[in-house]
């Protein structure tokens, strides 16, 4: 068997996909192969190297198996023909004197003795049925003499006269070829008989066999495949001799169940042994793994980070591969562990200066917005023009106060610093942020659905509005005006959870996996004309962490939610809130402002 590399048409079929359009694929071989390809690859490696293994072994038993019952075949058959050569030698020599008692009996026709009539019978080995005895009468020994020359057969039923001689073996053929026709051809039964072979197949198989002295393997119909020989006699007749292939056979089929049956419990002995060593061999690759997962579950986007998890010296070992893999492995956390630490001092420092900045920042900016109202207090006095522009500069004033004060909340959050801890109503809270929201943006629809008790959490009422004040704020500037904002409060088992909604045009989708960023904005022109400094969000996220919860948003135009989880507080629910309308606190019932 050779192997024949696949032409380019088939290549190009395995390289090309389903929507490769100049080779379409066959759906019924991608969604056969596919799977099982697939399969291999995500199989684990101890799976992989097993069931390699066992194929491998498996196929070594095989080819040896398959050259020992080859090998073997050569020489039983090898030893049959010496057996077959060995008969047919005898057969002719049998031949040879059945064709010389046969002239002998032909050359006395007149002698009147008739035991010379029962010597022929004698040569046949058999009863003269067609002749007397030679003993009822001495005239008689002609005819006797005819009789025991003309009877090559002997009376068991037919076949050549030397299948008869001692020494023939059950099942072999015997017969003469004359003219390419078979005749007298005879097989030795089971039970020591000479039978005659009359059908038309045996004919036919002992017919074509080609006379040269060498030993062939031919079917002869039922009786199975022989090993014919066809040799000359004295007188030219061809003499056929052939030995059975049965026995050889039975023991070549009895040698491949016991080598069948052999290699299977060897191939379960092996997998049992193979399973136990595969798993011991790759437990150092095991324990790299653990580590690497261990290391993967560290959250190392920020703060601060102790990456300790390191592979065990005794799986570093470079001269085997697994430990090429865990050295590797080593010295790339400690790259990873020294960014680190330098990201951290990094962010320490650029915290630390923020904080400081944001600090001293604080002084001269209220010194500057004191200086501004003292001046536009001076009277009318004062040129239009210097009027507006001190009343720009304590805008800008107020607005860069605004900035700096968010970023020192930031820097601080980012320190960890811890925040004040009290039991917060964060119902009554959503109230008070709600109301200032309609006050700064009349232009917009509010509308409120709280619980009926009061919803409790702890954490610092002051950072906790100004999470409420960021994401109604956030709501009322980048929305167009008649646009309904909703303030929604629930409660799980553990999590009060809040939520602000509007129907505007949405968060672009790019913007999305940023919007909780420092200075995230959807106006790529940075215009300051809202009055927002990009940090809204951002302080919304920090303080939301720093209580323990989430922060979440998810938009398509025409609905934008932002839900805030915080765990709940100890102690019984509150009473209602007084000063609320009774349809905010009715449950689904919302309270809307304006109100028609």
């Amino acid at each position: 068997m050779s192997l024949q590399p696949a032409p380019p048409r088939a290549r190009r079929a395995d390289r090309a996909g389903p929507t490769d359009p100049a080779e379409p694929a066959n759906p019924v071989t991608a969604s056969a192969s596919a799977p099982r390809r697939g399969w291999w690859r995500s199989a684990p490696l101890r799976t992989r190297l097993l069931l390699s293994t066992i194929a491998l072994l498996a196929v070594v038993s095989l080819v040896c198996g398959s050259i020992s019952l080859l090998l073997l075949r050569g020489f039983l058959i090898h030893q049959l023909d010496g057996q077959l050569g060995t008969a047919a030698v005898r057969s002719v020599a049998l031949a040879d004197k059945s064709q010389q008692g046969r002239g002998n009996d032909g050359d006395h026709p007149n002698d009147g003795d008739g035991d010379r009539g029962n010597g022929g019978n004698n040569r046949n080995g058999g009863n003269n049925r067609n002749g007397g005895t030679g003993l009822s009468s001495r005239n008689d020994g002609n005819n006797g003499g005819n009789n025991g020359g003309n009877n090559g057969n002997d009376g068991n039923g037919g076949g050549p006269r030397f299948l008869q001689a001692p020494g023939q073996t059950v099942g072999t053929i015997g017969g003469h070829l004359v003219g390419g026709q078979p005749t007298e051809i005879g097989v030795i039964g089971q039970d020591g008989v000479v039978r005659p072979l009359s059908g038309a197949a045996e004919d036919a198989a002992v017919a074509g066999l080609p006379v040269d002295g060498r030993p062939h393997t031919v079917p002869v119909g039922a009786l199975g495949d022989y090993r014919l020989i066809g040799l000359h006699d004295a007188t030219g007749q061809v003499v056929i001799t052939g030995l059975p292939l049965a026995e050889v056979k039975a023991v070549l089929s009895r040698l491949a169940v016991i080598e069948l049956v052999v290699v299977g419990i060897g191939l379960l002995a092996a997998g049992a042994a193979a399973t136990v060593i595969v798993r011991i061999t790759l437990r150092p690759l095991n324990r790299v793994a653990v580590t690497a997962s261990r290391v993967a579950e560290l959250p190392l986007e920020r703060g601060d980070v102790a990456l300790a998890e390191r592979v065990p010296i005794r799986d570093t070992d470079a001269r085997t591969e697994v430990g090429q893999v865990g050295a590797a492995l080593n010295r790339m956390l400690e790259h990873v562990s020294a960014a680190l630490e330098a990201r951290r001092a990094s962010e320490n420092q650029l915290r630390q200066f923020l904080a400081d900045a944001s600090h001293e920042l604080r002084t001269p900016l209220a010194a500057i917005r004191g200086y501004a109202e003292l001046a536009r207090r001076a009277g009318p006095e004062i040129p239009p023009d210097t009027a507006r522009a001190l009343r720009r500069v304590s805008s800008q004033t107020e607005r860069m106060t605004s900035l700096v004060e968010d970023m020192f909340l930031l820097a601080r959050l980012d320190a960890g610093r811890p925040l004040v801890t009290d039991p917060v109503d964060l119902s009554q809270l959503v109230v008070d942020a709600l109301s200032d929201a309609h006050a700064a943006g009349p232009d917009h629809r509010w509308a409120l659905h709280i619980p009926d008790q009061a919803v409790l959490v702890s954490g610092d009422p002051t950072r906790l509005a100004q999470v409420l004040a960021n994401l109604l704020t956030n709501a009322r500037v980048h929305t167009p005006p008649g646009t309904t904002v909703t303030a929604a409060l629930d409660t799980s088992a553990t999590h009060a959870i809040l939520r602000v909604s509007d129907d505007g045009p949405g968060i672009p989708a790019g913007l999305l996996p940023h919007v909780f960023g420092r200075f995230a904005r959807g106006d790529t022109s940075r215009s300051r004309e809202a009055g927002s400094t990009g940090l809204g969000l951002a302080i919304a996220h920090a303080v939301t962490s720093a209580h323990g919860g989430t922060i979440a948003v998810r938009s398509r135009p025409g609905e934008t939610v932002f839900t805030v989880q915080l765990p709940r507080g100890q102690g019984p629910a509150g009473p209602a809130l007084p000063g609320v309308p009774d349809q905010g606190r009715g449950g689904p019932y919302p309270a809307v402002w304006p109100r028609s």
